[in-house]
């Protein structure tokens, strides 16, 4: 892509762009496979993009639905190629029509990220909780061992109630045809848990140890046009005997008996705390952080520009309403939930400068300080975005889709938030002996203060 830039007034900087016809093809190919994974659309062999769409959703010209799109995926190569970091995202103006295969010309002018100096870089001065273990995981991790390890002990006999278990032999047939999954001579079967139909359940209810019963019951038998088929199924149980739930004792002898790489009960507790405490400390270190860089904003005595300050209260709503269209909540039900239009737009306003000014005294840091990127700090970034992924292989996708100058905002804004807390002066304060609460580790990593 060919970019030229021309400075214009108040830290706006013109971009005339050029994007070659394989660029465009390119960006279009992008935009109709996310569309197409947005939609549900999976990939299938010998079939393309375009053609999968219009068989699934009857979309003709793929490339006019997803040609906003398909431009905005130009837009980041555009500043990533003037190396311009953004105060927010640019509006891309076309000046020729966007086509396969064809050139495409647009402009855009760029409001750069200003620079802010804070009042002092001394080492900030902060109060700390003390970093306190939370034993709950591993009583709940010890929970979960012994509810998953439960064994049926023959009980004496008497009709079967709702939620027992008992021992069946049973047999099933789906006309002339013996369905063998279903078949047995010895199987504990709990009543109650939905592992078979309602009617199999109900018939249960009642028979004794030895007895006998032949009835029918309607099951699930394929699928047509997308719902489960129901058949009549007919069957043949005894009942062997009743049976109760036994929950084990997570004791010595059971974990030498089923987890014999632990020696004893207390070696099996001491690998979970290793484990959990490793993601607490980790957790509490951002909290520290968040700490040193909330103080740190004190410092910051700039004007942030209307335009700025819109833009990234925008972007934050647009986030939240993709997140609570996730989790089934509508935008009213949210409002609602949090006190109402006024309430709300207070909360925004107080969050989206928090994020704003976080943001610019980290870099102010980062410029005062000639703090450098590695490798690592890069890979750091990655990890923070996203800890479920490969932080080489992102690093990659964002520098070839053209977001290598976001990434590297990242890593510099990481950078100056640990070289603020490595040289702050911390203090932990003091707890009462009977104090059992950890210092808000659920809270320590939901914001961190050097992403936007």
């Amino acid at each position: 892509m060919r970019v030229t830039e021309k400075k214009l007034a108040d830290g706006v900087i013109k971009l005339d762009c050029e994007a070659t016809a394989i660029e465009v093809n390119n960006a279009l190919k992008e935009a109709g496979e996310a569309f197409a994974m947005q939609m549900g659309v999976r990939p299938q062999p010998g079939k393309t993009i375009e053609q999968l769409c219009q068989e699934s959703l009857g979309i003709a010209d793929l490339d006019k639905v997803v040609e906003a799109s398909a431009i905005e995926v130009l837009m980041p190569r555009a500043l990533d190629r003037r190396n311009l970091v953004p105060a927010f995202p640019p509006k891309v103006v076309p000046t020729v029509k966007f086509e396969r295969g064809k050139k495409f010309t647009f402009t855009m002018d760029v409001t750069v990220k200003p620079a802010y100096e804070l009042s002092s870089y001394e080492p900030v001065e902060v109060t700390v909780q003390p970093f306190v273990f939370d034993e709950t995981p591993i009583n709940q991790q010890m929970e979960d061992l012994a509810a998953n390890a439960v064994v049926y002990e023959v009980c004496d006999p008497r009709p079967l109630q709702e939620g027992d278990a008992c021992s069946i032999a049973m047999k099933c047939m789906d006309g002339d045809e013996e369905i063998k999954a279903l078949t047995c001579d010895d199987r504990t079967y709990p009543l109650g848990r939905g592992y078979m139909p309602e009617g199999f359940d109900a018939a249960l209810i009642g028979m004794e140890p030895g007895q006998t019963k032949e009835f029918t019951f309607d099951a699930p038998m394929g699928v047509e046009d997308g719902k489960p088929v129901m058949k009549p199924i007919q069957c043949t149980v005894t009942v062997n005997n009743v049976q109760k739930e036994v929950t084990p004792v997570i004791d010595d002898a059971w974990v030498k008996a089923n987890m014999p790489m632990f020696a004893s009960v207390q070696a099996l507790r001491d690998d979970m705390r290793r484990v959990f405490e490793a993601q607490q400390r980790e957790a509490y270190e951002g909290y520290v952080q968040q700490m040193v860089v909330g103080k740190l904003t004190s410092r910051f005595n700039g004007r942030i520009a209307d335009e700025i300050y819109e833009a990234t209260r925008d972007h934050l709503v647009q986030n939240l309403r993709m997140e609570l269209q996730q989790q089934g909540m509508t935008w009213e039900q949210f409002i609602a939930a949090n006190g109402g239009e006024q309430q709300f737009g207070m909360m925004l306003m107080m969050q989206t400068r928090e994020v704003l000014v976080q943001g610019f005294c980290l870099d102010a840091v980062y410029r005062h300080e000639r703090l450098t990127l590695t490798d690592k700090d890069m890979e750091d970034a990655c990890y923070g975005m996203n800890p479920q992924a490969n932080p080489k292989m992102m690093r990659q996708q964002l520098e070839d889709s053209g977001r290598g100058f976001a990434l590297r905002e990242t890593a510099e804004r990481l950078k100056a938030a640990r070289y603020v807390t490595e040289h702050a002066k911390i203090t932990t304060a003091e707890v009462p002996a009977d104090a059992a609460d950890a210092p808000a580790a659920e809270a320590a990593a939901d914001a961190d203060p050097q992403a936007e």
